[in-house]
């Protein structure tokens, strides 16, 4: 059965009307909102993730379902990365499902497609498109997400989508960043512009990744080089300490010998450029060390924020280098 997107942003609760569903398409940023939503609704069941290959080759699907769990009411299983191959394995367990669900993920598949076929016309099933977004369901994220903020006119929203295009893995990104910075739900131009204005921010970036790594050669090289503007150290401030949250929800979730892992599976997802650097950062950094520094942090906000006369670019840049030292040790 055709099932529109909309339908299950709205109304989670056809989700108990099917045995399985089927989401294919482009918008990757809608498929991992339904995965969340179907998460945070059904905490008490178990959630497995597999990949197609895993299916195909391990008969897993087949034993997973047949095998029943003591502490779970049911199983919700996630198959990422599905085509054609897999019809066989759903069709002979579609029927033996009972309570348990098995969702299906894709990327776009064309009207030939027997996978997407299947799901369109078979009973009890359900084949949901995840077309791009526009800037009518953008701007409606963006206006739930910030409801409650000051400032929120016309022009603060078009700035934000400006900045993502119409990647609404990106709009979720920068929304979490705006929520975690203006704690006082009042949305100032001049500070939103900062805050999503990636060139602006590129040079510091590059600073802050060599600091948090222990660089010391790059870290010295890259403090004479970036121009560090005064008005924006608090934002400065921010950046880093969004990183640091960043590796101990990393190392709070997984061994060291499992940093790579839980990275993969981050949500919201990092982006694939970010990984190699965000895998060195944590490796060079403990929850000790973090909690160490974000306090460290705090209270140089403390002094920014109080104490006019400083120079904030000099105790920024001492601050980086501390952090240098700290992860080469």
């Amino acid at each position: 059965m055709i099932v529109k997107s909309y339908i299950f942003e709205n109304d989670l609760n056809k989700f108990n009307e099917f045995k399985s569903f089927l989401f294919y398409g482009v918008n990757l940023g809608l498929k991992l909102e339904f995965k969340k939503k179907v998460k945070a609704s059904n905490k008490k069941d178990l959630i497995l993730n597999l990949n197609q290959d895993d299916v195909l080759e391990n008969d897993i699907l087949f034993k997973e379902i047949n095998t029943s769990s003591l502490f779970q009411e049911r199983k919700i299983v996630f198959i990422e990365n599905c085509n054609d191959k897999i019809i066989p394995d759903v069709q002979n367990i579609i029927n033996k499902l009972d309570n348990n669900k098995i969702i299906l993920f894709s990327d776009s598949l064309d009207k030939k497609s027997k996978l997407r076929n299947f799901f369109e016309k078979g009973k009890n099933i359900a084949c949901i498109a995840c077309y791009e977004d526009n800037e009518i369901t953008l701007k409606k994220i963006i206006n739930n997400k910030l409801r409650g903020f000051n400032g929120l006119d016309n022009h603060n929203i078009n700035m934000i989508l400006n900045s993502v295009g119409f990647d609404r893995v990106k709009l979720n990104n920068e929304l979490d960043k705006i929520v975690a910075c203006f704690l006082d739900k009042s949305l100032d131009p001049n500070k939103l512009e900062a805050l999503l204005n990636i060139k602006t921010n590129e040079d510091f970036n590059l600073l802050k990744d060599e600091a948090i790594v222990g660089n010391k050669i790059e870290t010295n090289k890259l403090l004479s080089d970036t121009i560090l503007e005064p008005e924006k150290n608090i934002l400065y401030l921010n950046i880093i300490n969004q990183r640091l949250n960043k590796i101990r929800e990393i190392h709070e979730k997984a061994d060291l010998s499992d940093l790579e892992k839980v990275i993969d599976n981050l949500k919201p997802p990092i982006f694939w450029k970010d990984k190699p650097m965000i895998l060195s950062q944590a490796k060079k950094w403990n929850i000790e060390k973090i909690n160490f520094f974000l306090n460290k942090t705090f209270k140089t906000e403390l002094i920014f924020k109080s104490n006019n006369q400083i120079d904030k670019i000099v105790l920024l840049k001492k601050l980086l280098l501390d952090m240098c030292k700290i992860a080469a040790t």
